[in-house]
């Protein structure tokens, strides 16, 4: 059955969301610090990491988000409707390794309707878990997301 997009009418306080699973494998995070420039020890010298209360390397936080957003955006709700990623207000609580498996809930907090937009603004509160169900990312994600009405 084909998921129906939400637009800013659609969301509501309380509405929430379950992502799907992921597995953070190695070569995750060799590709991101590539992409990323992110070459800190602490992502890409064993040896270093071995020296750090983590004691093995661990993966990049903004990997873990930018994985979180695209787990939301696989749920196909808001796919489409989201004009654009406005805000972010972010807290990382514990670290991610490679072979840690993630997942996120999205839970509506708050909406502000922009008239001359067209749609409005959507704050989502935003839990990444690890595969131990420890949150490892928490924060808000404040989306511009359209109304039924615009093309």
């Amino acid at each position: 059955m084909p998921i129906e997009k939400l637009y800013y009418e659609d969301l509501h306080p309380d509405l929430h969301f379950e992502t799907a699973r992921r597995t953070i494998t190695r070569e995750d995070l060799e590709t991101f610090t590539r992409l990323s420039g992110d070459y800190n020890p602490l992502h890409t010298d064993e040896n270093f990491a071995a020296t750090t209360p983590f004691g093995e390397l661990i993966v990049q936080g903004a990997l873990v988000l930018s994985i979180g957003t695209g787990l939301a955006n696989s749920l196909g709700y808001l796919s489409g409707t989201v004009d654009a990623f406005v805000a972010l207000d972010w807290k990382y609580r514990a670290p991610v390794k490679v072979g840690d498996t993630i997942w996120a809930t999205l839970k509506v907090n708050k909406k502000h309707e922009m008239p001359g937009y067209n749609g409005g603004l959507v704050t989502l509160y935003v839990t990444i878990f690890n595969q131990h169900n420890k949150p490892v990312q928490k924060g808000t994600w404040t989306l511009l997301v359209r109304s039924k009405n615009v093309g």
